[in-house]
């Protein structure tokens, strides 16, 4: 019986491993082996400071730069450490309460991974070329190959597979099942969902389902109407770039009602995704930091209130709990979104206290967890909300301004009367 219960009281944490525990940019085998992974277990107490406990972890199988070019499904980045370190890695975060979700690049490979450097070696007699989507022996790539193949938005580097292929299909899912088996993740974030074949999604489900019962599915979803992913026989969630988009801009154009407009399309009386719980974010490992993207810094006090508020799961990206910036479009492109962090040596304590004690007041509230969006009073530069959920409500007030600002408003027969700091937040349950 399926049972994803926990992800509804969900704090979200996601780091970039490979970044953050400072690994060489290019794996050369033993020459840049190590037990980076076991730095983990250093940021735990952080965590569970913060309120965190789920934690996404981007690309962690061996692979040849990034992460999301995998030459083993089975087997931890060298970089990184041993599938002994990560065992002990998963044991260390359940013995905190903290559920591990792992990144499965499944559209496509790297040049090193074995069923490619078969096909290279052997051309027409590799067992392994119904693996690769588009293979095309009459052609040729940048890297003078001799054949062409599909990949993933024309890096030739990220070469597709071909899930029409049943061995394809077994290889990923024996890689999912050692990863549940042996270490008892908890859920997968898919990349690039939306390139690959939607059956498999179905069966990746009813495979997971049978294994793990609280195992949980979040695919990678830019544009379109997330409910083809989001349903029964599908994907638990998605990632929720439309809010992401308007939570940042709402607050740099100070236009609330971009973000109203979303949330109530979403999430209102009738909305499109009412009753899911799709994944929320403010930066991540793609786009600019938070603290980049905002014209005015201090309303990030009111972005990760609005984070932690709207329906759906908060996730934070490691680093930005701290205010850090992230330009990708400054020289160092993603690798600039991705640094390595010394967390004992990183200081905000007051937007860790805000965003702790935005975790503790959504842990308390099923309205906040569960709730549906009502629209209270939307201004260009103040929005009021309310989580309501059955006779049970929290309001949300937001300011995305420098000036204070007094806000009269009616709510459900009861009147209120809110002054909200200079890019401030209330909440009043």
């Amino acid at each position: 019986m399926r049972n994803i219960s926990w992800v509804k009281d969900s704090v979200f944490y996601h780091i970039y491993p490979l970044g953050a525990f400072g690994c060489p940019r290019e794996n050369r085998g033993e020459e840049t082996a190590g037990h980076r992974i076991l730095k983990l277990i250093d940021w735990i107490p952080h965590l569970t400071k913060l309120g965190v406990n789920a934690l996404y972890l981007g690309p962690i199988w061996e692979s040849g730069t990034h992460g999301y070019d995998t030459f083993d499904y089975y087997k931890l980045d060298s970089r990184l450490g041993t599938n002994d370190d990560f065992k002990k890695v998963v044991e260390k975060c359940h013995a905190a309460g903290i559920k591990v979700v792992l990144d499965g690049v499944f559209n496509h490979v790297g040049r090193g991974h074995k069923a490619f450097l078969d096909i290279k070696e052997k051309r027409e007699n590799s067992s392994y070329k119904e693996w690769i989507s588009g293979l095309n022996f009459g052609g040729n790539n940048w890297y003078n190959d001799g054949f062409s193949y599909d990949c993933w938005s024309g890096a030739q580097e990220l070469v597709k597979l071909n899930y029409w292929c049943q061995d394809v299909n077994n290889h990923i899912l024996g890689a999912v099942e050692m990863w549940i088996n042996e270490f008892d993740i908890d859920g997968l974030r898919l990349d690039a969902a939306d390139c690959i074949q939607r059956d498999f999604f179905k069966r990746l489900k009813y495979f997971t389902e049978e294994k793990k019962s609280t195992f949980w599915l979040m695919g990678e979803i830019i544009h379109g109407d997330y409910n083809i992913y989001v349903n029964d026989e599908m994907l638990d969630a998605v990632t929720n770039y439309e809010c992401w988009k308007g939570i940042y801009s709402s607050h740099n154009d100070h236009n609330y009602f971009e973000i109203n407009y979303a949330m109530k399309r979403q999430w209102g009386q009738g909305g499109m995704y009412y009753g899911k719980y799709l994944y929320n974010f403010v930066d991540n490992h793609d786009v600019n930091r938070i603290y980049t993207l905002l014209k005015e810094k201090e309303n990030i006090y009111p972005v990760y209130t609005l984070l932690f508020t709207m329906p759906g799961l908060p996730s934070i990206y490691y680093g930005s709990e701290w205010g850090i910036e992230g330009d990708k479009t400054k020289g160092e492109g993603d690798y600039a979104l991705r640094p390595e962090i010394e967390v004992e040596k990183m200081n905000n304590p007051e937007l860790i206290d805000h965003i702790k004690t935005l975790a503790e007041i959504r842990k308390d509230s099923e309205s906040l967890k569960t709730g549906r969006y009502d629209e209270v009073q939307v201004k260009n530069e103040t929005l009021v909300f309310a989580r309501a959920l059955d006779n049970e409500y929290v309001i949300v007030a937001l300011n995305n301004t420098s000036e204070e600002k007094t806000l009269t408003f009616d709510y459900r027969g009861q009147h209120f009367d809110v002054v909200l700091p200079p890019h401030g937040s209330k909440i009043i349950k």
